[in-house]
């Protein structure tokens, strides 16, 4: 039998198929204890490495069925000379979609992959599947993450072979494999190792005698994503639980993010029941997110010794290169501190939408998450694994998935469009033709949908409603006057969303300088040719006598969204969009942007001249750091989640369009620096791009400014 270095376990039962379950692999391996040992891994589910008790790194990437990722690591620097135990740990999950993390495709079936150098000696695996832990939904309800974890009294230690009953591990012949498994399909990983930052924990007990109860609470000082290590000994029979929580919370609202009494913690709970050895070790297998840890504890018979408790940051390795630029505003500075770390929190090996909540990739989300990356580190690399995953997210009507990977169909038409916008993006940042052409079939096949909806009268038909109540989800904001229909604006319930149209126009302009960029002129002009006919629909059916864009054809709703889309895709003029923007802001009826849209609202302003009224927009992150947050909240008026990097707009704002630097062609060939300063009067920095780092200073004069702008001679040359 040729080897596939797949191998899974003998002791799996349908039982254990229809829950989580986690399977440990284990087995030893000779090193000289000198030179490079490199090593393939990968998983039916989700894994981790350990080499001689010491965690190496978790993976794969997550794949869809149609790819699938191994790791390939260096194991040196953990091995010594002679006999190292090598323990994988597996996740794995119900084949069932319904039960288990939405963002893992899985067969059901535990599967490891390990292949080892020709040279090397071939590993024998055993393993253990640990019917002690159970692995349990996060909620009742929606729960797309089902990590957490209670254990029951069980030996606990998988490489202890005097205390556990071991199987030996089966190889997996290709025959029996998905396609996707084969190892002619196994892709490697193109983005780099999440980050291992070790942090400890000071505990206010040594000691906890026995038949005694206490509850205490650790705070990480910010918002964490990490993996927690919690050692104790002796204290048989005490029952530990750890509550994980962002922040203090009222009832109902939210209070400052410390206030422990006038709030209270809320979040997910693992559960553990201790053996007594010493030394003993929970480690849960997924990573936790947190500010606020609530440990409390009941012991038995004995007392139990509590310590060290260590938590590993992870997260994707973001090198930060453009800096905070120095402005007349400091309170801007706070704001800096909080996004960045709202951005480093929500990338992982996807971008996600939040830690806490989901960890699931939304396109929405991701487009402005990957501009705020590219505006301070100029790393393409997440970004790319992103445009990728989304094109193979495509329906059989043509729309994506609005998040993926993502085992469960989830529609929402409008972020289609918005994925476009993200290709549009890279090419201007980067300039990779054959990205585009790659993913152009995805591209076209989501402009067909919105093509064949196009009503008799030129608007996006209904396409979507409240979710839950229709097939697809028109979400646009978390509005405040929009909560009821779920984010969806409440002219929906009647007919089509101007919004949906307008977003349509944005693809098509977007889709349209893609054709001419790969020098497809004809697709183009048909392109613009289309946006053309769908912004005089737009006027047409959805401008009130007063000049405003409705949110739907003939519906009396205003928003501040539709005249800002109506200002990004040239449907209202500067003068039409100015003079709107500032109307709907007065009329206190009107569906207002909410943290998720503001990108676009400064992107409004900036446009026609009122960017100076973004100081008091800030207030909202302002009022943030001012509340204790560490982390930018997903929403004003939805405040589910306390790190949601929509909300890291100012990694953008800063060195983007206060210093201005931007691409101003195609790959950054040509640089454009225009700063708009806004309500500031000075500011500096250094931006760093895909095509070099650009100085920029200037101080505004009687609203002249007039940049002074440093750089080696190869980028200057490409300013413009």
């Amino acid at each position: 039998m040729t080897p596939t270095f797949w191998y899974t376990t003998k002791d799996f039962t349908p039982a254990d198929a229809s829950v989580p379950r986690l399977i440990s692999f284990s087995g030893t391996v000779r090193s000289s204890g000198s030179g490079s040992f490199p090593a393939r891994i990968s998983a039916d589910g989700r894994y981790k490495l350990y080499v001689n008790g010491a965690f190496v790194q978790a993976g794969p990437l997550k794949g869809d069925g149609q790819v699938h990722f191994y790791d390939e690591t260096d194991l040196s620097e953990y091995l010594h000379a002679g006999e190292n135990t090598v323990t994988v740990i597996l996740l794995n999950y119900p084949a069932d979609r319904h039960y288990g993390n939405h963002s893992i495709f899985r067969s059901g079936t535990p599967r490891m992959y390990f292949r080892l150098p020709e040279d090397a000696q071939e590993i024998c695996w055993r393993t253990f599947t640990d019917r002690s832990v159970s692995i349990v939904p996060e909620e009742e309800g929606f729960a797309p993450l089902c990590i957490h974890e209670t254990h029951s009294a069980a030996p606990k230690d998988p490489a202890d072979s005097g205390q556990i009953l071991w199987s030996p591990a089966v190889p997996v012949p290709a025959e029996e494999l998905p396609t996707h498994l084969l190892s002619e399909n196994l892709l490697p990983r193109d983005i780099p190792f999440a980050v291992k930052i070790p942090h400890e924990f000071s505990l206010p007990y040594a000691e906890i005698p026995a038949g005694t109860e206490k509850t205490f609470v650790l705070d990480a000082g910010e918002e964490m994503c990490a993996y927690i290590s919690l050692t104790m000994s002796g204290g048989k029979g005490a029952k530990i639980e750890l509550l994980y929580a962002e922040c203090y919370t009222g009832d109902g609202c939210r209070t400052h993010r410390t206030d422990s009494v006038n709030g209270h913690l809320a979040g997910y709970t693992d559960r553990y029941e201790v053996n007594g050895t010493e030394n003993e070790r929970f480690e849960p297998f997924w990573f936790r997110t947190f500010r606020f840890i609530r440990v409390s504890v009941r012991t038995a018979g004995e007392a139990l010794k509590l310590g060290p408790f260590l938590y590993t940051e992870t997260g994707y390795p973001l090198a930060v290169r453009t800096q905070l630029p120095e402005t007349s505003d400091s309170s801007l500075a706070s704001v800096w501190d909080i996004s960045l770390r709202t951005l480093r929190r929500c990338m992982h090996d996807t971008y996600m939408d939040c830690p806490f909540y989901e960890q699931l990739p939304y396109i929405m989300d991701t487009r402005s998450e990957i501009l705020y990356t590219y505006a301070v580190s100029g790393d393409d690399r997440l970004a790319r694994r992103a445009i990728l995953d989304f094109a193979r997210a495509g329906r059989p009507s043509g729309l994506l998935n609005c998040s993926y990977p993502n085992v469960n169909d989830n529609i929402i038409p409008g972020f289609s469009l918005y994925y476009i916008l993200m290709v549009h993006d890279h090419m201007m940042y980067f300039g990779d033709r054959e990205l585009v052409r790659e993913v152009l079939p995805a591209i076209e096949k989501v402009l067909g949908y919105f093509g064949e909806n196009v009503r008799p009268d030129g608007l996006v038909g209904k396409v979507g409603g409240v979710n839950g109540q229709a097939p697809q989800w028109s979400f646009i904001d978390w509005a405040a006057p929009w909560m009821e229909t779920t984010g969806m604006p409440p002219a929906g319930l009647f007919g089509p969303l101007t919004m949906e149209s307008l977003l349509y126009i944005s693809g098509l302009r977007a889709a349209a300088d893609l054709m001419e960029y790969l020098g497809d002129a004809e697709k183009s002009s048909q392109y613009r040719k289309k946006a053309d006919e769908v912004t005089e629909s737009v006027r047409r059916e959805c401008m009130n006598a007063d000049g405003m864009l409705t949110d739907g054809p003939g519906r009396p709703e205003l928003s501040q969204h539709c005249q800002v889309f109506g200002v990004l895709t040239g449907v209202l003029s500067a003068e039409e969009g100015r003079r709107n923007l500032l109307a709907v802001d007065a009329d206190p009826a009107a569906a207002k942007c909410s943290v998720a849209m503001m990108f676009y609202l400064f992107r409004a302003l900036e446009k026609t001249g009122l960017y100076d009224q973004t100081d008091r927009y800030w207030d909202l992150w302002r009022k943030m750091v001012q509340d204790g947050c560490t982390t930018s909240i997903e929403g004003e008026n939805y405040a589910r989640s306390e790190c949601h990097a929509w909300g890291a707009l100012i990694l953008f704002e800063l060195p983007s369009v206060v210093l201005g630097v931007r691409p101003a062609a195609p790959g950054y060939e040509k640089i454009s620096v225009k700063p708009v300063p806004g309500y500031l009067t000075h500011a500096s920095g250094t931006v760093h791009t895909p095509a070099g780092d650009v100085c920029v200073s200037w101080e505004s004069e009687d609203g002249t400014v007039r940049p002074v702008i440093t750089a080696d001679p190869e980028v200057m040359a490409k300013i413009v």
